[in-house]
């Protein structure tokens, strides 16, 4: 399997000539050709960086070939397009072109005590990559590739850290990174490394891995 990081959350897995992208976002300026290219996407929850709504309604509008998995909270703003969008909930299992994936979490990072708790999904592929969306709930499962957001209003240094323990993966990939300079990624990374052991790697916004 091929990773590819592109700006922020985004993340398209690759294998056997087929694709899954998860969380193309608003802030991904290429969110429309990457889903454009796929049959298959994973949203983790509502918020912008996440989620390009007009995106992705208007792929579902042109491709019937195009499902979309996603909390209530995003499939409610998309519709139903005829059932090729899926609501998903922590615990739920499925096929999506090909890869197995599992849905975990439930709940959004806490930004601040005073704003409501908000939903937030997390996907484990092929039991191998997590993509934890904006939190760091550490799943009941084994993974080798642990794909870690660094920045955010929620996002905190010591968590990130504790996170990384408690998954143990053979590997961390730094996202949702987009509101740190080159020095801010760097300086994570060096932090994450010398606190966990785990390689925290950076990846430029198209680079790819193989897993």
């Amino acid at each position: 399997m091929d990773l590819t990081k592109y700006t922020h959350a985004t993340v398209v897995l690759t294998k056997d000539d087929t694709t899954l992208v998860i969380d193309p976002g608003a802030y991904t300026p290429n969110s429309a050709d990457l889903v454009a290219r796929t049959t298959a996407v994973l949203v983790t929850h509502d918020h912008l960086d996440h989620l390009d709504a007009d995106v992705l309604t208007a792929a579902l509008d042109a491709r019937p070939e195009l499902r979309v998995w996603a909390p209530a909270s995003v499939t409610e703003a998309l519709g139903d397009h005829d059932g090729r969008v899926t609501t998903v909930a922590p615990g739920d299992t499925f096929d999506a072109a090909g890869f197995s994936v599992q849905v975990v979490g439930g709940d959004h990072a806490v930004i601040h005590a005073d704003i409501p708790l908000m939903s937030n999904v997390g996907y484990v592929v092929d039991g191998a990559v997590y993509h934890p969306g904006d939190a760091y709930f550490v799943p009941e499962v084994a993974v080798e590739t642990l794909l870690v957001p660094t920045s955010g209003p929620w996002a905190k240094l010591s968590e990130l850290v504790d996170f990384v323990r408690a998954v143990h993966p053979s590997r961390a990939v730094q996202i949702h990174d987009l509101m740190l300079s080159d020095a801010g990624k760097g300086s994570f990374a060096q932090f994450a490394q010398q606190l966990t052991g785990t390689e925290l790697v950076t990846l430029a916004d198209g680079e790819t891995i193989t897993l």
